[in-house]
């Protein structure tokens, strides 16, 4: 076991463009959970929802996924992957900035909440088919749990900076954090994420290489 998640280790660290998703995407997660740890307490406290008017938020967001996965694949093949990534993460963002600047009744909290969850699908569409296609079959598995560590593990950590945010600052405070740590990534997905190593991954995948990476 050690062997085979040293190899994903090692394949996901020289491959530039998926190591840096894997870093955007630990971000982006972060940034996420430092804004719901305490969503809970902001729907009740500052929306003023009660059970009814918070099964509708998560209604909202439900719904914001569903059509993200419907509308993802016209809008890869329509932007590209890289450009559906940028956009995935800039919507991401504004909703976290909108909410919490202007959230103050539900209705504009429901429009957030359905924006937030479609540019996660359209995020995830778009970088999870990429991965499938240029991660060599054999070590797929294994690539894969690593880049998800990296995305799931950094949960917990913005959980607690949110609770801890909230908690000297206010609970809007947790959301502008999130919106600021969102932008870095889109900022950094503009510049950093060229177009060339989208190319160069691609064109790699269609040469079976079996465990060596293929963008560097």
């Amino acid at each position: 076991m050690r062997h085979d998640i040293a190899e994903g280790l090692r394949w996901l660290a020289g491959h530039r463009l998926l190591r840096m998703l894997a870093i955007l995407l630990a971000v982006t997660n972060m940034a996420g959970q430092i804004a719901n740890s305490t969503f809970v307490l902001f729907a009740t406290e500052r929306l003023h929802v009660g059970a009814r008017g918070y099964g509708i938020l998560l209604a909202a967001s439900a719904i914001g996924g569903v059509a993200g996965g419907l509308a993802s694949r016209r809008i890869v093949a329509h932007l590209g992957t890289r450009r559906s990534i940028i956009l995935g993460a800039a919507i991401g963002a504004a909703s976290a900035g909108v909410v919490g600047a202007l959230a103050r009744d539900v209705y504009v909290m429901v429009a957030c909440m359905a924006a937030s969850a479609f540019s996660a699908t359209v995020w995830n569409v778009a970088t999870v088919s990429m991965r499938q296609r240029i991660i060599p079959d054999r070590i797929r598995g294994r690539v894969n749990s690593v880049y998800r560590l990296a995305g799931w593990g950094s949960m917990p950590v913005g959980a607690a900076i949110g609770g801890a945010i909230a908690t000297t600052f206010g609970l809007r405070a947790p959301w502008f954090v999130a919106a600021a740590l969102r932008i870095g990534v889109v900022t950094v997905a503009a510049l950093a994420l060229r177009p060339a190593l989208f190319a160069v991954a691609e064109a790699g995948a269609q040469t079976p290489r079996e465990t060596l990476p293929v963008a560097t």
